[in-house]
């Protein structure tokens, strides 16, 4: 008990201000894991759930804690999210591995109408979240925190179904993210998504460069990509 109220009364001092300890080990875990990912490992699963444990108890504001400066509903509940479909994206890289041996996950291309269905319901999501977390008081702009939220959805989705396309969807989140954690006050995770901005252009590299060797070709780019009905995720510790 002495170590869980530590960790939640725990702060780091900075200059005039403070940051929450929870928040940094989240986004540190959650680096991690965007790490793993970007070299296809299985343990980037579970790495990002104890950090979305964490950050969930830093988002909810002062439901764990005065030192939480706002309440982000988005951000909190995507934790959950995350949660829920990294438990999907582990558990089906887990079974390709044992299917395939011990190949790594073989990036795919998503068709063009999935990319469409993904943009769609990026839009689609965003205007239908923000009046509710609106409702419940998240911190304006509201709809920033609902497009972080869908946009968090849908490249984590993607991630498990091995579209290279997810890392794009992460630079549109922390491109809106970012403005959003900084004026919430939340400066760790905000310095931390900005520094994912530059790690998700190259995680999309490395698996755009993935697929075309596994295609057996330099020359064929995402419009001329096929998607399979799942990708073969070969995955290896």
């Amino acid at each position: 008990m002495d170590l869980l109220r530590w960790l939640f009364e725990a702060q780091i001092p900075i200059g005039g201000s403070v940051l929450i300890l929870r928040e940094v080990l989240g986004n540190i875990f959650g680096l991690a894991s965007a790490f793993g990912g970007m070299r296809r490992k299985v343990w980037a699963w579970p790495v990002g759930i104890i950090g979305n444990a964490l950050l969930l108890t830093v988002f909810l504001g002062n439901v764990f804690g005065s030192a939480s400066p706002a309440t982000l509903w988005g951000q909190a509940g995507r934790q959950v999210m995350f949660i829920i479909v990294a438990a999907y994206g582990w558990h089906r890289w887990r079974q390709s591995r044992a299917e395939a041996g011990n190949t790594a996950v073989v990036p795919q291309w998503a068709s063009n109408p999935t990319r469409v269905i993904l943009v769609l319901a990026l839009v689609a999501g965003t205007l239908a979240l923000t009046p509710l977390f609106d409702t419940l008081g998240s911190y304006p702009p509201v709809w920033a925190d609902s497009w972080t939220f869908v946009g968090s959805l849908l490249a984590t989705y993607g991630m498990a179904r091995g579209w290279t396309e997810f890392w794009l969807i992460w630079v549109a989140v922390d491109i809106v993210g970012v403005p959003l954690l900084f004026s919430a006050g939340y400066y760790a995770s905000a310095f931390m998504y900005l520094f994912y901005g530059v790690f998700t252009l190259i995680g999309f590299f490395v698996w755009w460069n993935a697929s075309r060797r596994a295609r057996g070709t330099d020359s064929t780019g995402p419009a001329g990509a096929v998607e399979t009905a799942f990708p073969d995720p070969r995955v290896k510790l």
